[in-house]
């Protein structure tokens, strides 16, 4: 292959890709065209997208970057998985295909700079918890206590209200007042 054909080459993955740091691998060795094209079909909707690979070529468009990680699962054929709201959920779509297709192979993924190698370490990652989770959990960890501190505060002053309601009630039908 010509030095142009390669420059051209990392320049539509760089093109592709632009500045995603966060990608999964996997190889569609062995699924056919027809559900090759469904499958790519189906993640377009979801916004993920696969981009086939030459590793070599992916790794020197990418050099000096976190993708470089990639390199101990780029061997054999690749497609790169990108997109979505996050790898997050890249990884939990193409866990979910590997089911549904059992010749797709789960090669690894990469999270902050951090290589999640193999099947187990992509399924390890689909576990993880969205951004959007992660921040919702954190506010529900955040707004706990507070949500306790007001039913306690909340629970006697609403009895004394409630009392004082009573009393208000009695006073201005003109009834007496027992005292206690």
């Amino acid at each position: 292959m010509s030095k142009p054909v390669k420059d051209l080459i990392m320049r539509d993955y760089r093109d592709k890709l632009g500045d995603i740091e966060d990608v999964t691998v996997i190889s569609l060795r062995g699924v056919d065209a027809n559900r090759n094209n469904a499958i790519r079909v189906g993640m377009e909707s979801k916004d993920i997208h696969f981009t086939m690979i030459r590793n070599n070529l992916f790794l020197r468009a990418f050099e000096g970057t976190s993708l470089e990680t990639l390199e101990p699962v780029l061997t054999g054929s690749n497609v790169v998985a990108y997109g979505g709201e996050s790898v997050v959920e890249v990884a939990r779509e193409i866990v979910r295909l590997a089911k549904e297709h059992e010749e797709i192979q789960l090669k690894g993924a990469i999270l902050d700079a951090m290589l999640f190698e193999g099947d187990a370490g992509v399924r390890k990652l689909s576990e993880y918890p969205t951004k959007d989770e992660a921040i919702a959990q954190d506010v529900t960890l955040i707004l706990g206590p507070g949500r306790k501190l007001v039913g306690a505060v909340k629970g006697p002053g609403g009895r004394l209200a409630g009392i004082l309601k009573a009393i208000e009630d009695k006073l201005e039908k003109g009834e007496e007042i027992a005292k206690v």
